[in-house]
Parts: C-alpha cells; sequence; structure tokens
C-alpha cells in the first residue's frame, strides 16, 4: 500500500536494555509494567510471560523494598525478557539488583541522595553494561519546580530532567533514556519536543495515568501518535488502568497506525451499516480474539458489502467481501473461494493460519490456488 508520507526519525544514541536496541535505528519498542506483588514471584513471573506473549519488547517490575529486589532475582531467572527494575530513593537496593542481573535501572539520580550515592549505582550500571532510564513525573516534581512554576508545566518537566540528565553528565554516564510523563497531552507533548532538542539519548514515551481502557487508549493515541509522526520517540508505554498486556495491544497499534512497527494481524473492517450481507461486528470480534495469539504481521480485511470490499481486499494478505447469497474470500488480493455466513470464521481463521505458516517459511503449508 502506497504510503504518502515519511516518518523521519530523531536521530538517537543506540542503548541495549539486555538483547533489547532501543534508539538509533533501531525498531519502536513497545512495554509494560508489572501490577502484581513483585514478592509473589509465581504471578509476577506469569504476568510478565503474558506481556511477551502479547508481544512486548521490555517489561519493568517496581521495586520497593529489599525483599522485593530478591523476588525480583528471582523471576530474573524464570523469564527471558529484559527486564526493567523500577527504583526510587533507594541506593541500596539499585545496587542490588544490579548483582541479580537486571537489564536497565529506572531510577533517577536526582532522588538517589548523596553523591557518593549516585557514584556507586552510576559506576555499578557502567561495569555490568547496564542502561539507566530517568523518569520525570508531573505528579511528583522536586519542590522548589513546584514553587517556581506554580504548577506543572512542560518547562517544569524539562528543568527536572535536565538536573537528572547533568548528574549523569558529570559523571559520565551516556547510556540513559529518558521520560517526560504528563496526565495532560499538550504538556507532554510540548515536554518531549523540547527536550529532544538538547539531549541525543533516546526518548521513552508516554502519557501517564492516561485513565481507563478507552479514554485512556485514546489520550495515548493522540499524544504519542504526534510526537511518533514527527519522528520523536524510541519506546513506548501506553498506561491505562486495565490488564497490562492491553497496553501491549493497544501500543503496537499506535506503531501499526503509522507504519513505524507491523506485528500480528492488521485487521481492517467496516463499521458496518445495512448493506453488510454478514453480521461485520460479531465476525471479527470473534476473529480478533482467536488471532491474540499471532505475531507475524498479516493484514486482514472484512467488508461487508462489494461496494468497499474488494478494493480493500485487493490490497489485504486475506480479504473477506460481503455477497448476496454467499460472500467471497480473497488470498493475496485474487478471489479465492465463495463461503456461507456460517463457516466465515472458521475458515477466515484457518486461511490466516496457513498464510502466516507460509509467511514463516514452514515447507509443509501446500500453497493455496484461487479460483
Amino acid at each position: 500500500m502506497h504510503n504518502e508520507i515519511t516518518i523521519k526519525r530523531r536521530i538517537s544514541r543506540q542503548i541495549r536494555v539486555g538483547n533489547v536496541l532501543v534508539g538509533g535505528d533501531a525498531p519502536i519498542t513497545v512495554q509494560s509494567m508489572t501490577n502484581t506483588d513483585t514478592c509473589d514471584v509465581a504471578a509476577t513471573v506469569k504476568q510478565i510471560q503474558a506481556l511477551q506473549q502479547a508481544g512486548a519488547d521490555l517489561v519493568r517490575v517496581s521495586v520497593p523494598t529489599a525483599e522485593a529486589a530478591e523476588a525480583f532475582g528471582a523471576i530474573k531467572k524464570q523469564v527471558t525478557i529484559p527486564l526493567i527494575a523500577d527504583i526510587h530513593f533507594d541506593h541500596k537496593i539499585a545496587l542490588r539488583v544490579a548483582e541479580l542481573g537486571v537489564d536497565c535501572l529506572r531510577i533517577n539520580p536526582g532522588n538517589i541522595g548523596r553523591e557518593d550515592r549516585v557514584r556507586a549505582v552510576v559506576e555499578s550500571a557502567r561495569d555490568k553494561g547496564i542502561p539507566i532510564r530517568i523518569g520525570v513525573n508531573a505528579g511528583s516534581l522536586e519542590k522548589d519546580l513546584q514553587k517556581k512554576y506554580g504548577e506543572p508545566t512542560s518547562d517544569a518537566l524539562v528543568e527536572s530532567a535536565l538536573r537528572h540528565v547533568e548528574i549523569l553528565d558529570r559523571l559520565n554516564f551516556p547510556d540513559f533514556k529518558l521520560s517526560l510523563k504528563a496526565s495532560d497531552v499538550f504538556m507532554t507533548i510540548q515536554a518531549y519536543r523540547k527536550i529532544a532538542h538538547q539531549i541525543e539519548q533516546p526518548l521513552h514515551l508516554g502519557i501517564t495515568e492516561a485513565g481507563s481502557f478507552r479514554s485512556g487508549t485514546v489520550k495515548s493515541a493522540i499524544g504519542l501518535g504526534l510526537l511518533l509522526m514527527e519522528g520523536i520517540g524510541d519506546t513506548l508505554r501506553v498506561s491505562l488502568a486495565a490488564d497490562p498486556v492491553e497496553e501491549i495491544k493497544v501500543g503496537f497499534d499506535i506503531l501499526k497506525s503509522l507504519n513505524l512497527r507491523q506485528k500480528g494481524i492488521n485487521l481492517i473492517a467496516c463499521p458496518s451499516c445495512s448493506r453488510q450481507n454478514f453480521d461485520v461486528i460479531k465476525t471479527v470480534n470473534e476473529l480478533e480474539q482467536r488471532l491474540e495469539d499471532i505475531l507475524t504481521p498479516l493484514t486482514v480485511a472484512v467488508i461487508g458489502c462489494v461496494v468497499n470490499g474488494p478494493g480493500e481486499a485487493h490490497q489485504a494478505d486475506v480479504g473477506l467481501t460481503g455477497g448476496d447469497p454467499n460472500h467471497l474470500l480473497y488470498l493475496n488480493g485474487k478471489p479465492a473461494k465463495k463461503l456461507k455466513s456460517e463457516e466465515l470464521v472458521d475458515e477466515l481463521e484457518r486461511r490466516i493460519r496457513q498464510q502466516v505458516a507460509q509467511f514463516d517459511g514452514d515447507s509443509k503449508v501446500i500453497p493455496i490456488k484461487p479460483i
């Protein structure tokens, strides 16, 4: 499909989080954060594995206590995806998770305390090749900045961020990424635009405390979408008051809509109207649930009538156009088979999985002959 707009990404320094590259020319990564009790190792491992299965590139885990740090070590041994430890204030916890194999430290150096504590954490990170994420949040700005600006603003976020950056610069530690999050879309956008020209490091995008599944998805799509279109952003987290797996799905949907990342099924469907010749909404919802496990990029078009159906189907890997009395299945843009309403979902799923197997190089799959 022809793309009239090419997004030119901001040039950033590349860092490595475990085996995942962030920044530079690396794909924009999608991450989430566990919401289980970190000390409940089994529950946390289960959630991390669910996030990984959904396509997550990175997972962040809160480590608020020394006990949680030990649990983090046990969790790390049971998962393969890179883990980021979320730590506030206590440098001893940062030093401990560094020993236990953490892949990235989310810790603001300005909040650790004395210079010797900051230096100890930075030196440990340097020795072990662990990057740091600076995370500035409008809800936890320093008291003097709250007093100076009166309320959170994009300038206050940037000033706070640069304080932490200055500490790492002074210690000659360039391997960090940075986020400046607010629940306000405009403030977040302005803060990222301003910082993007002042540092070379990768930027972690997010609208913090975005809200419920629906409203949070909308706010994140607008805020992150605008920044991504401007080439700003190297990794992202969609913050939703919902199952963290949904954050991964929405994150990839945002990237897919901008042609920045392709993972899983790109499902094109009409909103349905009186022209539909089958129940489009029911078909699409059931199909989407059945195909959640597929991570291979594939475009599927499900259109209820012949007005827009053939045009969309010609552009898709698998397409369906509603007809009367039978509907028409397309494979690789060509008509392949006529289907009855009662067999739509089963046959679509079968053909999609067949296409995925061919795409992934499964020699056992027999090529489908168009009609």
